[in-house]
């Protein structure tokens, strides 16, 4: 079957999809990882998190809603500058979604060494038969997403409401049971200041739990009426996310016992520390809630690698149907589903869970590299409001200050990677190297030279990741793990003038008549007649 994908999800589909997206293993992990970053610090940790994607959010609601397609993370560059860009981003935009179903199945795994033993080792790190648990629930996520997506989004929609419950009722249950108010003071309210503010957004698994709103933004070409439906469900799930992961850090940190501080925040611990949260439902007495946790320990991760396995192969759909890829990856099966696509992500799901066999590991790239795809959306808008004025091509869903806000996204996203540190940003752009390597022999091979590429479109993206990968590598040592040679100051000052920079070179580089983008959007105005503003 090669037509198009139905569009079968709602409002309250979309919204439930990314809050699937939001409450996975984040918030078993987060609230502990956060806090031996920051200390009870890592309240402001998780605000800046919020506000980076709620600004992202904002973007990706204008975007959407003018050209609903699905794999909007890749169909927006190609819109705006051209395929080679929409490529590039595509090998991007793949790392940070193939990784995040790994991710996931780790948690789960990782969780379960808890009445399981010899999953995980001492380290973290997956043991042989932790590595089978993990490829056989990818199985289950891959099997799942060859329902319909209307069955799929109804399954999800079940379990995101237990995952919703489950958390509220923790922090609920928490703050009743026990509530040390001295913990917000002890050893400091930031132990260790800005830099552990920053580093817990960018590795702690804060910024990793809130890029789950993307599933709306991937849906988008599945929505029944996108000029109402996304911005709600974009910017909705982001709102109720930032609220819930405010809740449980207070309450986490409210609830630990003044002894588990005793040696600061750096080396929190308590008894049954690798499942945070049961752990201290365990020793407040409250087996109830312990059990609770360790089946939901279960659902939320597993549920969040479902919907991610229904947005990946709607990557691969969108590649596949904009050209960026040969193959089957544009056809889909009798329930509309891009089943390659699905069969895809499974594969390299499974190859990515060699390399990066612990949860911490697997967040930092999936968190950087979403980051580097998200920020995208802000050039794209920029230089689609140039190419495309408002008062020619009205959008359904026009976005009030969108230059600032669309800049101040990309500036935000831009310190996030860079605070994910050296190490990531090596891998990051170690991959990108060979990809950019094979995808060059391989057009050298069938079309004998490059001239058929739109490199004007797309030049500027090479000085924009080496600018990246150089500020982390040159960052201080106690923030990105760099050599030191720029101090926090100064990496600051510096990177904010790249990243504008970079946004002007950008939005000049775009497409001088982007056709495409304007047919798009006169199907949606005649299909959706008013705008809208916020």
């Amino acid at each position: 079957m090669s037509g198009g994908l139905k569009r079968d999800a709602g409002v309250l589909g979309l919204i439930l999809a990314s809050l699937g997206g939001i409450v996975g293993s984040g918030w078993l992990f987060g609230p502990l990882n956060a806090a031996k970053s920051a200390g009870p610090a890592s309240l402001i940790a998780w605000a800046i998190g919020g506000f980076a994607i709620l600004l992202l959010a904002f973007v990706y609601a204008e975007l959407t809603t003018a050209f609903p397609r699905a794999g909007a993370v890749i169909a927006l560059p190609k819109l705006s500058h051209g395929k080679l860009l929409a490529t590039v981003m595509s090998w991007v935009v793949l790392l940070g979604y193939l990784t995040s179903a790994p991710a996931e199945a780790t948690a789960v795994v990782t969780y379960a060494n808890n009445y399981y033993h010899g999953l995980v080792s001492p380290g973290g790190v997956l043991s042989q038969s932790g590595f089978l648990a993990a490829v056989a629930l990818l199985a289950m996520f891959a099997l799942i997403n060859t329902l319909a997506i209307r069955l799929v989004l109804r399954i999800n929609g079940i379990v995101t409401i237990w995952k919703l419950a489950i958390p509220a009722l923790t922090a609920i249950a928490l703050l009743l049971a026990r509530f040390h108010p001295r913990n917000f003071t002890a050893h400091g309210f930031a132990p260790h200041g800005v830099a552990g503010i920053f580093s817990a957004v960018a590795t702690s698994g804060v910024i990793y739990a809130y890029t789950g709103f993307r599933q709306a933004v991937e849906l988008a070409g599945e929505s029944r009426h996108p000029k109402r439906d996304l911005p709600i469900a974009i910017i909705g799930s982001v709102v109720i996310g930032c609220l819930l992961y405010a809740a449980l850090q207070t309450v986490f940190i409210g609830a630990l016992s003044p002894h588990a501080l005793a040696q600061g925040w750096g080396k929190l611990h308590f008894t049954g520390l690798s499942g945070p949260f049961a752990g201290l439902a365990t020793l407040m007495g409250m087996s109830w809630l312990a059990v609770l946790l360790y089946i939901d320990s279960a659902v939320s991760p597993a549920g969040t690698g479902i919907i991610a396995y229904t947005s990946t192969p709607r990557l691969f759909y969108a590649a596949g149907r904009e050209g960026l890829v040969r193959g089957p990856f544009a056809r889909l099966s009798g329930a509309g589903v891009p089943i390659v696509g699905v069969l895809a992500a499974f594969a390299i799901g499974v190859i990515f869970l060699l390399p990066l066999p612990s949860w911490r590991a697997i967040i930092k790239v999936v968190s950087a590299a979403a980051l580097l795809s998200y920020g995208m959306a802000s050039v794209s808008l920029i230089t689609l409001r140039r190419t495309m004025p408002v008062a020619r091509y009205p959008r359904p869903f026009q976005l009030p200050l969108a230059i600032p806000v669309a800049g101040l996204a990309f500036i935000v996203a831009n310190f996030i990677i860079v605070w994910t540190g050296a190490h990531t940003a090596n891998v990051i752009m170690l991959y990108v190297l060979i990809v950019a390597a094979l995808y060059a022999i391989t057009q050298r091979v069938m079309y004998g030279g490059f001239g058929h590429l739109e490199i004007a479109g797309a030049w500027w993206i090479a000085p924009y990741f080496a600018g990246l990968w150089a500020l982390a590598n040159l960052g201080p040592k106690n923030l990105t793990a760099g050599t030191g040679a720029l101090s926090d100051a100064a990496l600051s000052v510096v990177l904010v003038l790249f990243s504008v920079a970079i946004l002007i070179i950008a939005a000049r580089a775009g497409l001088p008549d982007p056709a495409e983008a304007k047919a798009s959007i006169a199907t949606s105005q005649v299909q959706i007649p008013t705008a809208t503003k916020i």
